[in-house]
């Protein structure tokens, strides 16, 4: 799946057409007993119902990872990746000159051919025929399950049909299936007796819904009946009907514990075509009644997932999925991501890359820690067996998963998911990084008695963890600090700093390392690292929200907490500023310091805003470093980004001017950053305050304290420039969203 030629790649599911099918797709009419029996089923195909269903039962919030395959037709060139199928056939592609080249021209020589086979332009034979090693082949499903075992995966599974339209099973509905064509094997069966002989759940992905939604859209038209089935050219009435007839095979013949689908559902502006880009809503029901009913009567509970971009399902009853990253911070309800070792292709190519085992790992425990399950893809060979260094990463995991798998398996989120200056997530398609020693990542377990702090790198003789700071959070009934996979109790200090461990000699060599803090009692509340924290019940207590900087009305706050406000903890440099009636009207209360007993009437309406007795540094996102006045300078002078240390130079007071408004005022110099004449690409000066539009700056929290800063008279953010030196111009954008235009106001 190659992001450059479309984000929204593989995993999407195939179409169906043989006449008659449409009947398939809506119950017959039912009478007497049968009707008895279908009013006693716990689902109908409406969304009041199928919404009732718990979208992620225990054991899936328990489970964290698995694994899956792209494997299939789409392998057997190994060129490009798995989406060889649509782009051999676009004119000038390097799959379509590729094709020319080994097979010949694909409007003769089509996809079709890597099914039925066929021979290249050298006359070598070309088929996706893998052989079991018990007929002499290479491929064992069985020990691609031991594999995946030792990994510490949970759950597993194949990509049972992707966009291309071949069915990996024995089916009724789709003569191009792997049983009749092919290997002449069902390799749903053989792939789900090895992953539950293994005691995993089963995983059954299916990515046809694209099959006919835009992914042969370059392919000719086909002569045939079988082969229109195949390109996804059949009427749209007949290609839904075979979507859904096709994951009943699927459901009734494997009962998958998840049923993963990919995009175009229901999700017009993904698909490269000018059709709907969406499955029948009718089909769409169907099949979510279909799969709970069949589940109740098996006695699980299962899931199903979409893309969370998707509106072909919801989380009230199904599961989100993320592709290739994940959310900037927790995220509820619970949701997946999918991500890849390679970072080329989901399906083995020649030359493919990876990611290293550090960067999956550390993703992984990102994701936990946002409240997240992680779902990695490995790309087997044509021959039917896993690559050395997709073994060598799963090895890794199961390694790392064995010494401390107790803060990742059955975990659940904290208040805090981490700290740190490496940021991962914020959407699909965001590459893994690695962290640093400075990166923590926290879970608890299901009591709330244990906090596990992940640091993503050995920190040396001390780590230091500035979220359990004396100001943040009271540890007096923490009992006992361990590394996990090292012997003994470690000692601790707390101070307004952090939690300062001492750490022995580094016992073993790791992505990552783990401390366990263990209580007597809950785990004790955290206060927010920026803007306030509100809370329903006394004593910070009962239902809790987190507020960036602004104003909250009372129905914006009734939204965010819907009980009164019983108790209030400001970040440390802000202040919550209350008020008794709505729209900000009445004496105002003002909070700088943690509040355990609010009354109930004094906060009717609410501002989170700087403290403006307080200094601070502005840090960015993508690079680290901080607004830098540059001293005692003229006014007009530019501003640059520094290295953040403790010099005045680089911190700046933040003083709101009304309006939802700030003026950010330099300590060394007293002149404020200054956005006139400054276009897109340009650079912010210094200067004496006057109270123009250009001297004033909107700070918006986009989540975890993150925020943009935009110039009242030109709409322009500030930015960094990117992963820049120390020392290079500020500079204005327009806001896209990029890492670069966001950031942190650090307490100087």
């Amino acid at each position: 799946m190659p992001p450059a030629q479309n984000p929204f790649s593989r995993r999407q599911f195939g179409a169906f057409a043989a006449a008659g099918l449409a009947a398939a797709a809506v119950p017959p009419a039912l009478a007497g007993p049968a009707a008895a029996a279908a009013a006693a089923q716990c689902y109908q195909p409406t969304w009041p119902s199928v919404d009732r269903h718990p979208p992620a039962p225990e054991w899936f919030q328990d489970a964290k990872f698995g694994i899956y395959w792209h494997w299939g037709a789409f392998t057997t060139p190994e060129y490009g990746s798995e989406w060889y199928g649509r782009n051999m056939y676009i004119p000038d592609s390097g799959e379509n000159k590729h094709h020319k080249a080994t097979y010949g021209d694909p409007k003769v020589w089509g996809y079709d051919r890597f099914i039925d086979g066929g021979t290249d332009v050298a006359g070598n034979p070309v088929q996706f025929a893998p052989k079991l090693v018990s007929r002499g082949g290479q491929f064992d499903p069985e020990e691609w399950a031991r594999v995946v075992k030792a990994s510490g995966a949970k759950f597993a599974g194949p990509v049972a049909e992707h966009h291309d339209g071949y069915s990996m099973w024995d089916s009724k509905v789709n003569e191009w299936n792997s049983v009749a064509r092919g290997p002449h094997l069902n390799l749903l069966k053989l792939f789900s007796d090895a992953i539950r002989g293994q005691g995993l759940k089963l995983l059954v992905a299916m990515h046809h819904a694209f099959n006919y939604n835009g992914f042969y859209d370059f392919a000719p038209p086909q002569s045939t009946p079988t082969l229109r089935k195949l390109y996804g050219q059949l009427p749209r009435a007949e290609e839904d009907a075979l979507w859904l007839a096709k994951l009943k095979e699927v459901i009734d013949r494997a009962k998958p514990d998840i049923l993963w689908q990919d995009f175009s559902l229901n999700s017009p502006g993904y698909c490269i075509n000018s059709g709907p880009c969406a499955v029948g809503e009718q089909q769409r029901l169907e099949f979510l009644a279909y799969y709970y009913n069949q589940a109740e009567k098996w006695g699980k509970e299962v899931v199903s997932t979409f893309k969370h971009f998707d509106h072909g399902f919801n989380t009230n009853g199904e599961v989100a999925d993320y592709e290739r990253g994940g959310p900037a911070d927790i995220v509820t309800p619970y949701w997946l991501t999918d991500d890849a070792i390679s970072s080329s292709s989901w399906s083995y190519t020649q030359g493919i890359g990876y990611y290293s085992s550090t960067q999956m790992i550390h993703a992984l425990i990102d994701r936990v820690s946002k409240g997240g399950n992680m779902l990695l893809n490995i790309s087997p060979t044509l021959e039917g067996t896993i690559p050395a260094e997709q073994r060598a990463v799963l090895a890794d995991f199961g390694t790392y998963l064995g010494r401390v798998g107790e803060s990742i398996y059955a975990t659940r989120v904290w208040d805090v998911y981490g700290e740190g200056p490496t940021k991962m997530g914020g959407g699909s398609f965001v590459s893994p990084k690695v962290g640093t020693a400075k990166d923590f990542r926290f879970t608890r377990d299901k009591a709330g008695r244990v906090l596990y702090a992940t640091v993503l790198a050995w920190p040396g003789a001390t780590a230091d963890i500035t979220t359990l700071s004396g100001k943040r959070i009271d540890l007096s009934g923490l009992r006992r600090v361990e590394l996990l996979g090292a012997p003994g109790a470690l000692k601790y200090t707390q101070d307004a700093a952090g939690l300062h461990v001492t750490l022995p000699a580094k016992p073993y060599d790791s992505p990552a390392y783990v401390l366990k803090l263990t209580f007597a009692g809950k785990i004790p509340v955290v206060g927010p690292a920026s803007g306030a924290k509100v809370f329903a019940d006394r004593g910070f207590r009962g239902a809790s929200a987190a507020l960036g900087i602004g104003g909250y009305t009372a129905a914006q706050l009734q939204a965010a907490l819907p009980k009164p406000v019983s108790a209030i903890w400001p970040g440390d440099g802000y202040q919550a500023i209350g008020y008794p009636a709505d729209d900000f009207a009445g004496t105002p209360s003002r909070f700088t310091v943690a509040t355990p007993d609010v009354r109930a009437s004094a906060i009717v309406s609410l501002r989170v805003a700087f403290d403006p007795a307080r200094w601070f540094r502005i840090v960015n996102v993508t690079n680290g470093l901080a607004v830098d006045g540059g001293g005692a300078v003229a006014a007009g002078s530019k501003l640059k980004i520094w290295t953040p240390d403790d010099s005045p130079n680089l911190q700046f007071g933040v003083e709101d001017i009304g309006d939802g408004f700030v003026k950010l005022t330099n300590r060394t110099n007293g002149l404020v950053i200054d956005g006139a004449g400054a276009a897109s690409g340009g650079n912010p000066v210094q200067s004496a305050y006057t109270g123009a539009a250009s001297q004033q700056w909107s700070v918006t929290d986009t989540g975890g304290g993150v925020c943009a800063i935009a110039n009242r008279a030109t709409g322009l953010v500030l930015d960094s420039g990117g992963n820049v030196p120390s020392g290079s111009p500020l500079k204005v954008w327009s806001d896209d969203g990029s890492p670069n235009l966001r950031w942190v106001f650090s307490v100087a």
